[in-house]
């Protein structure tokens, strides 16, 4: 990460400030400049290297990227669903869309259907008549949503027809934002999801809106083009209110302070300059464009990193992929090294490790806790959703459990023994830990004084395990040695 700063002055001095990993500050003078002083102005170049700051993990933050990874599988498999005419699709066609349900070979597609019994079902279909198979009548496996997974996903789309002027905006203001206020219609598609457009958004909500937008061919592919400015969402976010704190005199702090997560400790100098940048003007990413800043200038960067927290305030849940903003960086006119820039800002930003790919989340729109401030419409279907998934596995859990457990289970509610049967549904356990513990259980004996076995004088003799000891019981009965 390299970040240069020049300042004028009469020696025409140059600093540059660089962060590169575990490098030791360094000052070196140019060797060509410094043979040319004696012709003109001395010129001198000051290095100041510090190291690269590391990621210092979140769980409530990280929480939100483990929860959407658990459900990447049924959003897709969903939106593949809905996109066929009668919503359902023969499993055998499944397996050429491993790439897009992210399954990797090994794992099976059934089973992975399976896992989630309250959002797919599978049923059986008549086979449609070829000519290979005209004599022959069989049926094939299909997929589809359950009802109640259907009646959500017909929620959701109603929804979004409902807010789609909302959308439309969130489109125009992406446009506004590029350099030359046209984005390909093949990058928007990364988008479209955490932006909570529709799948068929590319036809339909780029049509219903000609006095926004509209779609054009390029040498590049189709595009969606600005047709006209609205002033009045080029207004950059406010800025995050700053909580009080608490001081007993209200007077201007002797120190300046810089507002982070809970638990991230910066080294001074990269405090230092996060301070320093925060001082500078703001930069509108509307009104301003990259050509106007030097490329390694701090005013570049401050632009970039208000446009990227644009960006991310339009997201439904406040975080995308950076491997999605690196598809934009040539139309926002951001520098090569987003994902550095990203990770030196952590005031704005924070850039989570889990999944396959890091994720970024904008940090002012999240709490202590790491709840959403603001709360989108479209993430209460979401949680709904999430709410089939976790009942899908408690019954899964269940069918395992009598599985395993049947004839247990069977006796203990033939005597009775129901808060057993509660208790194990309810616990995450493979249910180990109370098997011998039960009070139905047939390996705890307990002897009681009516049938209890006179055995004082078989231990002193010491022939409780011998052949030629005889056993009797209060009735004179003999007992056999075992």
């Amino acid at each position: 990460m390299t970040q240069s700063l020049s300042v004028s002055s009469q020696n025409d001095t140059f600093f540059r400030c660089s962060f590169f990993s575990s490098t030791p500050a360094l000052i070196h003078r140019n060797s060509y400049s410094f043979h040319q002083a004696s012709k003109k102005s001395r010129n001198i170049f000051i290095s100041v290297t510090c190291a690269s700051p590391k990621i210092v993990r979140s769980p409530s933050l990280d929480k939100h990227i483990v929860t959407h990874n658990r459900t990447r599988f049924v959003q897709k498999l969903k939106t593949l669903l809905l996109s066929k005419p009668k919503h359902y699709i023969p499993i055998h066609i499944l397996s050429k869309c491993r790439s897009y349900l992210s399954l990797p070979k090994p794992k099976s597609i059934r089973s992975m259907i399976h896992r989630y019994p309250m959002i797919f079902e599978v049923f059986a279909v008549p086979m449609p008549p070829t000519p290979l198979n005209a004599t022959k009548s069989g049926y094939q496996q299909c997929v589809r949503l359950t009802p109640a997974a259907a009646a959500l996903a017909a929620q959701e789309i109603s929804l979004k027809s409902t807010i789609s002027n909302t959308l439309a905006d969130k489109l125009q203001k992406l446009l506004m934002l590029s350099s030359h206020r046209r984005l390909l219609l093949s990058k928007l598609v990364h988008l479209a999801s955490d932006l909570g457009l529709l799948p068929n958004f590319r036809s339909r909500l780029c049509n219903d809106y000609p006095d926004k937008f509209k779609i054009v061919d390029t040498s590049y592919g189709r595009a969606l083009e600005l047709v006209s400015w609205d002033p009045q969402l080029a207004v950059p976010m406010p800025c995050a209110e700053t909580k009080s704190l608490g001081l007993i005199v209200d007077r201007p702090l002797k120190f300046r302070h810089l507002k982070l997560r809970k638990g991230l400790n910066l080294k001074r100098r990269h405090r230092n300059f996060l301070i320093k940048f925060g001082e500078l003007p703001d930069v509108c990413p509307y009104n301003t464009s990259s050509e106007e800043f030097p490329k390694e200038s701090l005013q570049a960067e401050k632009r970039a990193c208000a446009l990227v927290r644009e960006v991310l305030g339009m997201m439904v849940e406040k975080r995308t992929l950076i491997d999605h903003l690196t598809h934009f960086r040539k139309d926002f006119g951001l520098s090569n090294n987003l994902r550095a820039m990203i990770l030196r800002h952590p005031e704005l930003f924070y850039v989570s490790p889990k999944g396959i790919r890091n994720s970024v989340q904008l940090v002012e729109e999240f709490d202590e806790k790491g709840v959403l401030l603001k709360r989108d419409e479209t993430l209460l279907i979401k949680e709904k959703l999430m709410e089939l998934v976790r009942e899908g596995k408690k019954m899964r859990r269940e069918r395992r459990k009598q599985s395993i457990f049947g004839n247990c289970i069977d006796e203990c509610c033939s005597d009775g023994g129901h808060d057993e049967v509660d208790e194990l549904d309810n616990n995450d356990d493979d249910g180990f830990e109370n098997l011998f513990e039960s009070a139905d259980s047939d390996l705890d004996y307990h002897f009681d004084d009516d049938g209890s076995f006179e055995l004082e004088d078989h231990w002193e003799n010491g022939e409780l395990w011998t052949a030629s000891s005889v056993l009797t019981n209060k009735d004179g009965q003999c007992i056999t040695p075992w």
